[in-house]
């Protein structure tokens, strides 16, 4: 998970532990993509906007570095240009903060079927 916000990361990790999911957590862009193991994961999920950073930008670098991971993108900003954007970089969902944990949970139990 990144996100500039301790608080949705606290929140988030807590939801996930809650759904059998472990998680780390990343407050910054660049702290996320100085990680280099992401063997054990089954998506990220990204903020849109991150200290001046791009969330889709830097899903973006993440698959031109050979990382295909599905996306989730949360964002408290949101815009049709921005939400077609998310939708153009091929995420698996895009969620309006605050959003409810359903909405979450759904996509990630998708892909750690294989259905996504």
């Amino acid at each position: 998970m990144v996100d500039d916000d301790p608080g949705i990361l606290r929140g988030l990790k807590r939801l996930l532990r809650e759904h059998g999911y472990d998680s780390l957590l990343f407050q910054s862009a660049k702290a996320f993509q100085a990680h280099n193991d992401f063997g054990q994961a089954i998506c990220v999920i990204l903020d849109v906007q991150l200290d001046g950073e791009s969330g889709i930008e830097v899903r973006y670098r993440l698959t031109e570095a050979g990382i295909p991971l599905p996306v989730i993108y949360i964002t408290a900003n949101d815009s049709d240009a921005i939400r077609t954007a998310a939708m153009q970089s091929g995420c698996i969902a895009y969620l309006t903060k605050p959003f409810p944990a359903k909405s979450l949970i759904e996509p990630i139990e998708k892909v750690a079927a294989g259905l996504a």
